[in-house]
């Protein structure tokens, strides 16, 4: 049996910021059958253990894909990237596999197109001013698509590392937005419309002390609970949502500390990305509303990025 193969420039291609924001959209709207994601240890004699983590998603009577990733944190002593995800479609009727996609380019795709469908209820319709924290292979993806959703002029980009944060601006040099990079982080918030998070911070790097009235908070990087990007006041201060309510209640620092401190309750997440598609929920309620969305990925917008993919390549 032949599968068809589409590699990472073949996914790029297909997947447009706000198509794909629309599209997760409509999916959010319909749902999925969506198992919790399976983590198994992969021993190692050698080198720290490897781990293999499987992401179902499928319709009844629809396709069903799965991402399956192994992270293997000896392969930087090889030069080889530690995450190597790839993504498999299935037909719905007979289950025989029909696509092969690249898991990184779904995931960083898939990953940014959430947060700017979260930007689209919970940050003002005027937000112009967007503040980048994260020099990872993931910021670029998040600036494009925060930039198709709401009117931004002006983006800062922020990192420990000024070096990497220069070649981040650089790879956005086509946008037409005003890019730079910026050193004091307390300033560059304090005057931010939207502040996009995606570090592997295990101390908080944004302070609730400099949000500014109006200011939406999208959090990405932190997916376990020892890992964290904004502090007591700011998850305080804000209105709470998620991608999937459950999920952000018990996997990320950024939700599960302050709960445990008894600075918030679980009750707290006001709404997810479900109940915000659906209606059963408004978002944003005022101008001057602060709002804070935190993200662990789901396997719903991995499969709604796959099927992107083959409805584009197939006209």
């Amino acid at each position: 049996m032949s599968l068809s193969f589409a590699d990472f420039g073949a996914v790029e291609a297909a997947l447009e910021p706000r198509e794909l924001v629309d599209a997760l959209r409509e999916g959010f709207r319909s749902g999925c059958e969506m198992p919790p994601r399976h983590r198994h240890t992969w021993g190692r004699s050698n080198e720290p253990d490897a781990t293999f983590v499987l992401m179902p998603a499928w319709q009844n009577d629809g396709v069903l894909g799965v991402k399956l990733t192994s992270i293997v944190p000896g392969n930087s002593a090889r030069g080889l990237a530690s995450v190597m995800p790839i993504y498999i479609l299935f037909d719905p009727m007979t289950g025989r596999p029909t696509k092969v996609l690249d898991g990184r380019a779904i995931t960083l795709n898939r990953t940014a197109a959430a947060s700017a469908l979260a930007a689209t209820y919970l940050a003002r319709k005027d937000a112009n001013r967007l503040v980048m924290m994260g020099t990872g292979e993931l910021a670029p993806y998040l600036v494009r698509a925060h930039c198709a959703v709401r009117p931004i002029e002006h983006v800062e980009i922020w990192g420990r590392n000024p070096d990497k944060a220069r070649l981040t601006a650089e790879s956005l040099a086509g946008l037409k937005q005003n890019v730079k990079v910026v050193d004091n982080i307390e300033e560059s918030v304090s005057r931010a419309d939207i502040i996009s998070c995606a570090t592997l911070a295990t101390e908080p790097i944004v302070r609730g002390a400099w949000l500014s009235p109006g200011a939406h908070l999208d959090l990405v990087g932190s997916f376990t609970p020892h890992m964290r990007e904004a502090d007591d006041e700011a998850v305080a201060r804000a209105s709470l949502f998620a991608d999937k309510r459950e999920a952000c209640l018990q996997e990320p620092g950024d939700f599960t500390q302050p709960i445990k401190a008894g600075v918030i309750g679980e009750g707290s997440v006001l709404a997810d990305l479900f109940a915000l598609t659906r209606g059963e929920h408004p978002g944003r309620t005022n101008e001057d509303e602060i709002t804070l969305f935190k993200s662990v990925g789901l396997a719903l917008e991995d499969l709604v990025a796959a099927q992107l993919v083959v409805q584009k390549q197939n006209g």
